[in-house]
């Protein structure tokens, strides 16, 4: 996410190779069904996954010469984009699969629906996206549970299924799914609440609905918890999107990482994930070659 936009330009300029210069209610028929008009395609990378890369890590890269690189390596999406954004990148045969809901701000992850004095300005900023992002085709906004600050689990998780309710309705009347991101709170987002999936699978259950799911990140739950396959087998139901980047470091899904992710794209694929995997890793060396490279890991 741009939460690490820095981490990502540091690595880009410091690292073993630089940017070439060419790079420089229900769905009841009254919704329009972004859900299902963005996953009857066949996945155009091949395999049986749809694959889409986040903006952040390759920031670097003008926003229209990276969608060329997109489409030229096969990617059919790309994840976290602001609203200002959607139309460009639809220009190019492209989806947002992973939109944020308005101008990103600098307490984008702290400040999440376990504190009922955020939810005003959380539901304000899914109230007016939720209907551009289903006009525009953008299947899934992401949200934050936010910082714990020393709440308990069973209060944030009150108050984040008091507020999903809220948006719930609208996000169905829309066709458009709010994905609550997992983090690590070990690493990279110190005191972040939803740092493991059991307490993300709590919220999700709870606000009952078709359009509040999760956004598991296979990096950030192995920096936690581990037992990533398992994980995701027993919770599949409650997960709508993934993002992808190796442990340790954040970087290339090589034999620098520890996670076998052909395994695990293979896991997603054979429960019949319809969604997209995101790749967000960091890249250290060509980003083109790396995001491949990524592709082929996971063309399952």
């Amino acid at each position: 996410m741009l939460r690490d936009s820095a981490a990502a330009l540091g690595a880009l300029s410091a690292g073993a190779a630089a940017l070439p210069g060419e790079l420089a209610a229900h769905d009841d028929g009254r919704a329009h069904d972004v859900a299902q008009r963005t996953s009857t395609a066949p996945p155009r990378a091949g395999g049986r996954l749809r694959q889409s890369v986040c903006r952040w890590p390759f920031s670097r890269i003008p926003l229209r010469d990276f969608c060329r690189i997109a489409v030229d390596i096969g990617l059919e999406a790309i994840d976290l984009l602001t609203p200002d954004e959607w139309e460009q990148v639809a220009e190019f045969g492209l989806v947002c699969s992973m939109g944020y809901p308005g101008p990103v701000r600098g307490d984008f992850i702290t400040r999440g629906f376990n504190d009922r004095r955020n939810h005003a300005l959380l539901l304000g900023e899914l109230e007016a996206a939720i209907p551009l992002a289903a006009r525009v085709g953008v299947p899934n906004l992401i949200a934050m549970f936010g910082n714990r600050e020393g709440r308990s689990d069973a209060d944030g998780i009150d108050a984040c299924v008091e507020g999903l309710r809220r948006i719930a309705p609208l996000a169905e009347e829309h066709g458009v799914t709010i994905c609550l991101e997992m983090l690590n709170s070990k690493v990279d987002h110190p005191d972040y609440h939803g740092d493991r999936t059991g307490f993300g699978v709590r919220v999700v259950e709870a606000v009952g609905s078709p359009r509040v799911k999760l956004l598991y990140d296979i990096y950030h739950m192995q920096v936690m918890e581990g037992d990533v396959i398992r994980t995701i087998r027993d919770n599949h139901a409650h997960i709508a999107h993934f993002h992808t980047a190796g442990v340790p470091g954040r970087h290339e899904l090589d034999g620098t990482q520890e996670l076998n992710y052909r395994a695990i794209a293979a896991a997603i694929a054979d429960l019949g994930f319809a969604g997209f995997i995101a790749h967000e890793f960091i890249p250290t060396r060509e980003p083109a070659v790396a995001l491949r490279e990524a592709i082929e890991a996971c063309t399952v």
